[in-house]
């Protein structure tokens, strides 16, 4: 059974930090990019951040210089790392898992097969 369990979100102050963790299981992680997207209330889900199977990433021009995002393959788990938090970062918060091959580099939520639950991140101002 394929399972994304998405955590670490919480409440912080605009200019904090919080890591995201993506445990991953029941898929041959290796082949697989894994993304985060995030979701506020009344918008559209958005791409945040993506790691290819090879290591390369991707990131929405929002929260380029302030995220970062990892993986430890050892453990199967993709992290983001979110600095210099906004107000506007608050949103619910997921990752998902596509194909490699699937994936088209613009971080889009059709190219993902797999998701896991939200973990909600609220920062205030």
């Amino acid at each position: 059974e394929v399972q994304l369990q998405a955590s670490g979100g919480g409440s912080v102050q605009a200019g904090g930090s919080l890591r995201l963790s993506c445990a991953a299981s029941g898929f041959t992680f290796d082949d697989y990019a894994i993304a985060w997207f995030r979701q506020a209330p009344g918008k559209d889900r958005e791409g945040v951040s993506c790691i290819g199977a090879d290591g390369s990433t991707d990131y929405a021009d929002s929260v380029k210089g302030r995220f970062t995002t990892s993986s430890d393959n050892a453990k199967n788990t993709v992290y983001l790392q979110m600095n210099s938090l906004k107000p506007e970062d608050t949103a619910v918060y997921y990752c998902a898992a596509a194909l490699q091959g699937d994936y088209n580099d613009n971080i889009d939520p059709y190219d993902f097969d797999y998701w896991g639950q939200g973990t909600q991140v609220t920062v205030s101002s």
